[in-house]
């Protein structure tokens, strides 16, 4: 409602109204009473306009109203569509979330086949493509593990894994025929194995990482087997039990045959030495071929007895029942007395045995073997050092053990027979060994009497330089 009015109480017409709102005139703008108020002075006078607020409060109330419901209309569509888009999107999280259980349960065909429309649908996809991936290397895989069962199955050899836990995860058939119903999966090696020979050789793979072997004489009765332990890369281990019961009996029978033959000879030989020297020695007018006869007769009737000692020597070391009667005595004093042992023969060859660096460290041997694989060494280094006339020995610290060695100045042995040259009957030069009367079993006789000390014996040696023969024995702490 608009009303003018002036102090005086005259009445004001429209065109004068209009006219004073067109000047620029200072106002004041007030409300009262419900009604806004303006007024503006006129001269002496003042013109006040009054305009109810009614109408504006009932357009306002209408306002806000249409408003409220438009935004509650708009929060409810909101909320239906966020509730559709998450339950769509969790149905699909959850097609994701069975495809990975059933690929976790060994289900490897399962597949999504999601549709493309956002990026679940490119994770949909990733994850097929590598259940797809996934089931091809598993199949690969398990053709590859069913020929390696099938090949481990054709061999001879029995063979069982273990785990690091020593737990049997997987045995072939021939394990599992030497021991019928005691294989099984999971089940603690010891319960299904009880000799004492397999079960440290497993654990010294398992423990040490490192290849272990043994032989085994109470998995079957009557059977001798061969065992090779080896550790696996996931921390178990793979033992292979190769039986050689027919070649420890053929070789227990060679020995034997060895060992008897050896015996029966000694008696005839010594028979014969002992004729042709007593006909040497009292018929002094034999014609000079009968006693050049004679004299050969000596020599290989000398040469055979040496070999039969050589042969009983080499069969008792190598048999199990040999025995060894250890002592600790110093370096020093060991190869005094083998320098003493051998001072008839090294003053009747004209030879000059030197002695070089020694040491008083001790070693727990037997003296009379360790005595006969120096002479052994000595006597060999006589027979093929000529040319220089002389021997060294020695013996030094060396890393917990004591090195001793023996060294010739003759012409050396080539590499090639370097490896070979500690084996039975084996000779470098085989027409120089027969003239110098060797049997070719010293060398032999020397490494098995070392390695029963839990020593090492080697050969250092090059063309025109000569030959080192190196023992390590074990020193005592």
């Amino acid at each position: 409602m608009l009303a003018t009015s002036n102090p005086s109480g005259h009445p004001d017409t429209g065109a004068a109204f209009h006219q004073l709102l067109d000047r620029r005139i200072p106002r004041a703008l007030s409300r009262r009473d419900g009604s806004l108020y303006l007024t503006i002075p006129a001269g002496g006078d003042y013109l006040q306009l009054r305009q109810s607020l009614d109408n504006v409060r009932s357009t306002m109330h209408l306002l806000r109203r249409d408003l409220l419901v438009a935004s509650s209309l708009a929060v409810l569509l909101a909320m239906l569509i966020a509730v559709y888009l998450a339950r769509r999107a969790a149905r699909r999280m959850g097609r994701i979330v069975t495809f990975a259980n059933q690929i976790a349960a060994g289900d490897l065909s399962a597949r999504m086949n999601e549709a493309d429309l956002d990026e679940i649908s490119s994770v949909a996809h990733a994850l097929d493509t590598t259940a797809s991936r996934l089931e091809q290397s598993f199949h690969a895989l398990e053709s590859k593990q069913r020929e390696l069962a099938a090949l481990l199955d054709s061999m001879q050899e029995a063979v069982i894994a273990v785990d690091a836990d020593s737990l049997v995860s997987w045995s072939n058939t021939v394990m599992q025929r030497i021991a019928p119903g005691a294989i099984r999966e999971g089940r603690a090696l010891v319960q299904t194995i009880r000799d004492p020979d397999v079960l440290a050789c497993v654990q010294g793979a398992l423990e040490h990482r490192e290849i272990r072997s043994a032989k085994a004489r109470s998995v079957l009765p009557d059977h001798v087997f061969e065992v090779n332990a080896a550790p696996t890369p996931d921390g178990g281990a793979v033992a292979v039990l190769h039986d050689v019961t027919g070649i420890e009996r053929a070789e227990i029978m060679r020995r034997d045959f060895v060992a008897n033959v050896s015996h029966e000879l000694r008696t005839p030989l010594t028979s014969i030495s002992g004729y042709v020297e007593t006909l040497l020695d009292t018929t002094p007018d034999l014609p000079p071929h009968v006693q050049e006869f004679l004299g050969i007769i000596l020599k290989n009737a000398n040469r055979m007895n040496r070999l039969t000692e050589d042969l009983l020597a080499l069969a008792n070391v190598e048999s199990g029942e040999y025995q060894l009667h250890r002592q600790p005595i110093a370096a020093s004093a060991l190869l005094e007395d083998t320098i003493e042992g051998l001072a008839g023969m090294l003053v009747d060859s004209g030879f000059l045995l030197k002695q070089r660096e020694t040491t008083n460290t001790k070693v727990l041997v037997d003296i009379d073997a360790i005595t006969q694989v120096f002479g052994n060494l000595i006597e060999n280094a006589m027979k093929y050092g000529r040319t220089g006339q002389s021997v060294t020995v020695g013996a030094r610290d060396c890393d917990g053990c004591v090195e001793f060695y023996v060294q010739d100045y003759g012409p050396g042995i080539a590499q090639e027979h370097q490896a070979r040259i500690f084996e039975r009957f084996y000779r470098v030069d085989k027409a120089r060994s027969r003239e110098s009367g060797g049997t070719g079993l010293g060398l032999a006789i020397a490494r098995h009497i070392v390695l029963a000390h839990e020593g090492t014996i080697h050969v250092e040696s090059e063309l025109g330089s000569g030959a080192t023969f190196i023992v390590r024995l074990p020193a005592v702490a």
